[in-house]
């Protein structure tokens, strides 16, 4: 019902489903218990048919002020379990006055429940298609047993079929949504790396120009004056990152040709952390390597596995501002696929958060960009591997990498 609320669309929808129902409704259930009362009251000669029929009818169209009310109030989502709820109390009421003491052969209901799971697929709701469904074969059982009436068996078989068959269109409507939202994620993601790419590429090389003038001049002057100005080693450390944000860009923006080689993971692995071990001295972290067995090489584009390691090695030392340890575990699955994890004790990432990580400029960390992660799922989605990455607050965070020991087929980006 909030999402009525939150989707106008998804509101309009239902909305037009709920008053096209409701006509149907109305429609189908007067018209088959006028003519079905007033043959009974013929055959049977019985005229307390009508009145019990008149009653039951007086309560149906009581029913659809409700439903008015709760349409026009903007809630639409609500009537269609105002309308079985009652329907199942008004004739299951109805049917024990109508058949109860007296010798007339009990027949089910009304064909407007057939209506009902007709319509129970078009809601695409699984909760309504289990009222409707269980109410419905529930309210025969009873009839049977305080009626004391075999006629039941027919309607319920009757309804067990409707209902698969209701449940298997359900089933195929929920699997066509899904997919609609796949793609339209999938699209939404790819217009946002496409102004990415635009942007980089305007811009990208006109700020690569500056900054290595910048940077020769800084490292030029702290040369020349090493223990005269100690901001120097600051601003070459600024300038070499805004250089990195800049070829993040530059890397979502240009495709890249993968070259395919053989590489030792642990060499790919031993390179990164020694780029990382002054930053994780620094902090007192200490980071503990375990590879299970000999490990075969893998095909791969080392440079850019390194920029992967690179990139979830820092966020895991910079996660862990006092002291820490991580842990890097390499491991063969299945004798075709190389699993790396690497833990940390760092603050760790909130539930919410972690649905967001990978799009662009989505970031937990108070200086960063959220571009790094994204070039890294980017770049292991290029090699056909997997990221996952599970965390607790308080506890640490956990990456899992998977990636292919043997690429199936080349492909270029």
């Amino acid at each position: 019902m909030k999402e009525g609320n939150r989707n106008p669309k998804l509101f309009f929808e239902e909305r037009k489903a709920i008053v096209l129902f409701l006509w149907l409704f109305y429609l189908v259930y007067y018209s088959f218990e006028i003519f079905y009362y007033l043959s009974k009251s013929t055959v049977y000669k019985d005229k307390s048919l009508i009145s019990t029929s008149m009653g039951s009818l007086g309560l149906i169209l009581v029913v659809l002020i409700f439903g008015a009310y709760f349409i026009k109030k903007g809630n639409p989502f609500i009537v269609k379990y105002i309308y079985i709820y009652s329907y199942l109390g008004i004739d299951l009421v109805d049917s024990i006055l109508t058949y109860w003491g007296k010798n007339i052969p009990y027949t089910s209901g009304n064909i407007v429940e057939v209506l009902f799971f007709l319509y129970s697929p078009i809601y695409v709701n699984k909760r309504y298609f289990w009222i409707v469904s269980l109410g419905l074969i529930g309210k025969e059982v009873i009839l049977g047993l305080i009626l004391q009436s075999m006629h039941v068996l027919m309607p319920i078989v009757i309804y067990i079929i409707l209902s698969l068959i209701a449940y298997t269109v359900l089933i195929r409507f929920n699997s066509y949504i899904i997919s609609l939202t796949a793609v339209y994620e999938e699209l939404r993601h790819k217009e946002k790396l496409a102004v990415i790419g635009q942007m980089a590429a305007g811009i990208g090389h006109e700020i690569r120009n500056p900054l290595s003038s910048l940077r020769g001049f800084a490292q030029l002057q702290h040369e020349r004056s090493p223990n005269t100005n100690e901001f120097y080693p600051i601003m070459i450390q600024e300038i070499d990152r805004i250089n990195s944000i800049v070829n993040d860009l530059m890397y979502l923006g240009k495709p890249k040709e993968i070259n395919f080689e053989k590489a030792r993971i642990e060499e790919i692995i031993a390179y990164t952390l020694s780029l990382t071990q002054q930053q994780a001295e620094m902090q007192g972290v200490k980071v503990e390597t375990f590879m299970e067995g000999p490990l075969p090489p893998i095909e791969c584009d080392g440079k850019q596995l390194k920029q992967v390691f690179l990139n979830l090695i820092k966020n895991a030392i910079e996660s862990m501002t006092d002291e820490g340890r991580i842990k890097i575990n390499v491991k063969i699955v299945d004798g075709q696929r190389m699993f790396i994890s690497i833990h940390d004790e760092g603050c760790g990432i909130a539930d919410s958060n972690i649905l967001n990580l990978g799009e662009p400029f989505f970031t937990t960390k108070k200086d960063g960009t959220g571009l790094g992660l994204m070039v890294t799922n980017q770049i292991i989605k290029d090699h056909n591997g997997e990221l996952k990455i599970e965390s607790e607050i308080g506890k640490g965070t956990e990456v899992k990498v998977n990636l292919p020991i043997f690429q199936q087929k080349r492909k270029q980006k």
